[in-house]
């Protein structure tokens, strides 16, 4: 379902190789959803969020660290919106997590989906320009 596509590519191969990664984490939880034989998918779900916040920040940081060394004049937007995506995963709560598996699933799906298209396509490819 989660495929990186050319479109994608901002030219920083450090940055386009993350953001693979990231459509693999997104692919592994798509493929979560449509298991049907796990009745509790909540230790798949956890370690999936584990995975997707600690890429998250080393991706971030990298992406950071590259935009500072090139003094790109659009740092704070993108600074802004890795703080509040940072914070949306940070505060997931883990119980609610437990209690409704495939609504969490539907809303890491929904955030994850929405980051890797529209934050790549309309922030992070003018990052390369």
């Amino acid at each position: 379902m989660y495929e990186f596509k050319e479109e994608f590519l901002t030219g920083i191969e450090l940055i386009d190789r993350e953001h693979r990664r990231l459509f693999e984490i997104a692919n592994e939880l798509y493929e979560l959803k449509c298991e049907e034989f796990i009745p509790d998918k909540y230790d798949n779900i956890r370690h999936i969020l584990e995975e997707l916040r600690d890429y998250t920040l080393t991706h971030f940081e990298h992406e950071e660290e590259y935009m500072k060394s090139i003094g790109y004049k659009r740092m704070f937007t993108q600074l802004t919106q890795h703080n509040a995506l940072r914070e949306t995963i940070n505060n997931w709560d883990l119980d609610a997590i437990d209690e409704n598996q495939d609504e969490t699933i539907e809303e890491m799906l929904g955030l994850i989906t929405d980051w890797l298209v529209n934050h790549i396509l309309s922030q992070d490819k003018l990052i390369g320009k």
